[in-house]
């Protein structure tokens, strides 16, 4: 049978990471889990008790832009966390963020548009992009701009749209107020889209992430329930828009999705009011990122980038390989560690990184690291 060449992506390496290690757990073996960025906890205790209560009665499909509820309480969250006057209709409630990069894509770009996203980054970015038909323009980034892509970037690369993530996905950094206005300024002047994407706000630890919605209303603001909140499986999130945007990415909605997933939403609707075990769950990763910055410097893991926000860690292994994927094939193999190659992230040098997740519980990550200590004092030997 025939076939697209949309279908012609590279392959999520985490999730290829997960099902190895998947298939050393069902042969009996132990494995630490360091390689998804996942929270070792589930949805909070109250909203499931209290969506149980919901599910006494049916819950058919929702309006394409999601439950009036819902979309009130997050623009009062908003309003709560950033000081920002949110019209409610300006949110869209999606099918995770993936689906709200589905319809941001579809609103903003037409086929071949340039869209520009800084390496290392989440990879399917670019997967999306290419299967929709788009451009994804890959931007290398530096150390000193904090693995950030930079103003002069968009007009340098033509960009009709440029990608941001803070914090980011895999290392951790943020932009501060200053650095999103300026490159909100330059995507102004360029007429580019800005897409801003938020979903590991709240995870951060000492300063707080701005949002692009605090400098600027002409940006696609992406955040998720995943992260925070703790709700990966249940696919929900949300989208802000320009106000002339909503009813482009309704109509886009309503045909694509039709809605998110209604229990979901209402789940997400209960989660925003438990913010204190929300809050717990933030201490535990903020012990794991103490231990983890500790104890991967002493396995030899020095050079990271700096873990502003989110869980993750990201370690430049170049004294030790040029092939982050066998690597980490090996350290899941002799370590029973399950780490992501940087290569999912960067197809240009991500061979030369590894990216840990720390969001598992606190005894695991000790136990993860004691496991890779040994390892790298056994095989970690640098290169000639």
């Amino acid at each position: 049978m025939r076939s697209s060449t949309r279908g012609d992506v590279d392959p999520f390496i985490v999730m290829d990471v997960m099902e190895a290690a998947r298939a050393a757990e069902d042969a009996g073996r132990s494995i630490i889990h360091m390689e998804v960025g996942q929270p070792g906890t589930g949805a909070p205790a109250e909203a499931l008790e209290l969506l149980r209560a919901d599910l006494a009665e049916p819950l058919g499909y929702t309006v394409g832009l999601g439950l009036p509820a819902l979309r009130r309480r997050i623009a009062r969250h908003y309003g709560d966390i950033y000081d920002v006057d949110l019209d409610p209709g300006r949110v869209v409630i999606t099918a995770g963020a993936s689906g709200a990069f589905i319809l941001a894509f579809s609103a903003l770009f037409d086929n071949d548009a340039r869209v520009g996203l800084g390496l290392p980054c989440y990879p399917s970015y670019r997967q999306i992009l290419r299967a929709m038909g788009l451009q994804p323009v890959e931007i290398e980034t530096r150390a000193r701009g904090r693995f950030q892509p930079q103003p002069e970037d968009v007009a340098a690369h033509d960009l009709a749209g440029l990608i941001v993530a803070s914090p980011a996905n895999p290392t951790g950094t943020m932009l501060n107020a200053g650095e999103l206005t300026a490159l909100a300024d330059a995507c102004a002047d360029r007429d580019a889209a800005l897409i801003s994407d938020e979903i590991y706000h709240g995870i951060g630890y000492g300063t707080r992430a701005v949002s692009a919605l605090e400098v600027t209303q002409e940006v696609y603001v992406i955040n998720s329930f995943s992260k925070y909140f703790s709700m990966t499986g249940w696919r929900c999130g949300w989208m802000v828009v320009p106000e002339d945007h909503v009813r482009t990415v309704e109509r886009l909605a309503q045909n694509l999705f039709i809605c998110a997933p209604h229990a979901s939403q209402r789940l997400a609707l209960h989660a925003m009011d438990c913010r204190d075990e929300l809050d717990g769950n933030l201490a535990v990763y903020q012990a794991n990122r103490t231990l983890l910055l500790d104890g991967l410097a002493n396995a030899g893991f020095e050079t990271i980038a700096p873990p502003d926000g989110a869980f993750y860690i990201y370690a430049d292994v170049s004294a030790y390989t040029d092939d982050s994927r066998a690597m980490a094939a090996d350290i899941l193999d002799k370590a029973g560690v399950a780490v992501t190659p940087g290569l999912d992230f960067d197809p240009v040098a991500g061979h030369r990184w590894l990216r840990f997740s720390y969001a598992g519980r606190t005894a695991d990550m000790a136990e993860g690291l004691d496991r890779l200590q040994r390892y790298m004092k056994a095989h970690g030997r640098p290169e000639a």
